[in-house]
């Protein structure tokens, strides 16, 4: 029986480390720490946030945000395509009934 094991890698390495500059690699070191997605969901719901209050009227990124994160719960939760695709539709709804109450156009 083959037993399976998880390197610890503290320094980035592969293919495209070489194209990252000096931030960047610092950056994908601290990253790597991380186990498993519940931060990435935190980070992504933060990111739609600010760029729903930042720039409301850029919708095709709210809807690529919002699509984005419906996987990445989706995935997170085990949750098939029929629960990403519902998932997606509550994000989209209340996308919807926050720009209208912000005053924004109501045909989001």
């Amino acid at each position: 029986m083959a037993v399976k094991t998880r390197r610890a890698r503290t320094t980035p390495r592969g293919f495209y480390v070489s194209a990252l500059s000096d931030a960047e690699r610092l950056a994908l070191s601290e990253a790597m720490q991380v186990d498993g997605v519940d931060e990435e969901i935190a980070l992504l719901r933060l990111r739609l946030r600010t760029a729903i209050t930042k720039q409301p009227e850029d919708l095709p990124l709210m809807f690529k945000g919002i699509a984005l994160l419906a996987r990445v719960v989706a995935t997170r939760y085990g949750l098939g395509k029929t629960g990403r695709e519902e998932m997606q539709e509550a994000l989209l709804q209340a996308f919807t009934e926050l720009k209208r109450a912000s005053g924004g156009d109501s045909d989001a």
